[in-house]
């Protein structure tokens, strides 16, 4: 299953490699701690680059990964994605940010392109991805930033982008169990399959704009915040709340269910979890306090914009 050059996969997936490097140069100017390179194959077909920062002077965790597998289609997945086929085809970057501060929001990003083969013919095709911020402590200022420059870039290729993917953020990024959202949102696609108005070249387009959008929407953030004081209690208030972030990802996240029933690595799958968690039974914040605050904007979306 060689892409052949200049074909949508093979453009695919030079994009999603030159935004692993671009992100990762970004980081860097506010954090120099070296990401690590582990370059990983596939025993199925393919393989990927998973980009690690451990305990860096800004972030206590930042995974940046690449990824381009492919095999056939097992029985587990074609119940997970609802279609036949033989074959598939699946690349990508992905990316979680975990701060030290505890005045800084994690941030999570991914963007995407799959195929599905019938007798080595594409029989589906669809381009998915959007980021999403979670914040400890709200900062208007930071929501709204984070929110208008993603707006602005989609504004640029349609005005009802935002909308509707801010919408399926919210949806998407819900810890039914809590009622609540994991966090403030962002924008949110999936199953955006090429057609006679929007095609392949639209699509990648809009892809490379999105994932070059990120650090625009996100550093802002981190240059403002990360020299901020923050008190122990703070810092337990993050671990509680890195908490729900991990319950979303191993119970509702659909691309960890991917990455496992396809056999994918592991430690890049699970890279998105924080290296420190706490769970404190039937933790409640005080009344009028910012971490009630918090839990408040999270039991209903809001517009940022």
């Amino acid at each position: 299953m060689q892409a052949k050059n200049g074909s949508v996969r093979h453009r695919m997936y030079q994009c999603v490699e030159n935004l692993q490097q671009s992100i990762i140069e970004a980081l860097s100017h506010i954090d120099p701690t070296p990401f690590v390179a582990d370059p990983w194959l596939r025993e199925q077909g393919g393989g990927g680059v998973s980009k690690i920062l451990r305990d860096g002077s800004v972030f206590e965790k930042a995974g940046v990964n690449v990824s381009s597998v492919y095999g056939n289609f097992s029985g587990a997945l074609q119940n997970l994605l609802k279609v036949e086929a033989s074959q598939f085809y699946a690349c990508g970057v992905s990316l979680v940010i975990h701060p030290h501060s505890p005045k800084v929001p994690t941030v999570h990003a991914n963007f995407r392109y799959f195929e599905l083969y019938r007798d080595d013919a594409v029989v589906d095709s669809w381009f998915g991805g959007g980021a999403d911020l979670t914040p400890y402590y709200i900062f208007d200022r930071d929501c709204t930033h984070f929110h208008r420059t993603y707006k602005r870039a989609m504004d640029a290729f349609s005005p009802s982008f935002y909308p509707d993917f801010k919408e399926r953020c919210d949806r998407y990024f819900y810890n039914k169990h809590r009622k609540e959202a994991r966090g403030i949102g962002g924008v949110f696609y999936d199953y955006m399959r090429p057609d006679a108005e929007k095609g392949a070249d639209f699509w990648l387009r809009f892809q490379k704009a999105m994932g070059e959008t990120f650090t625009e929407a996100y550093m802002p953030i981190v240059a403002r915040r990360w020299r901020a004081p923050f008190t122990d209690d703070q810092k337990k208030w993050q671990e509680i709340r890195r908490g729900r972030y991990v319950e979303f990802n191993l119970i509702h996240d659909r691309g960890t269910h991917f990455g496992l029933k396809t056999d994918g690595r592991v430690e890049s799958i699970l890279m998105s979890l924080p290296p420190v968690v706490r769970w404190e039974y039937d933790d409640c914040p005080k009344d009028h306090s910012e971490e009630s605050r918090l839990v408040e904007v999270l039991k209903t979306p809001k517009s940022w914009v």
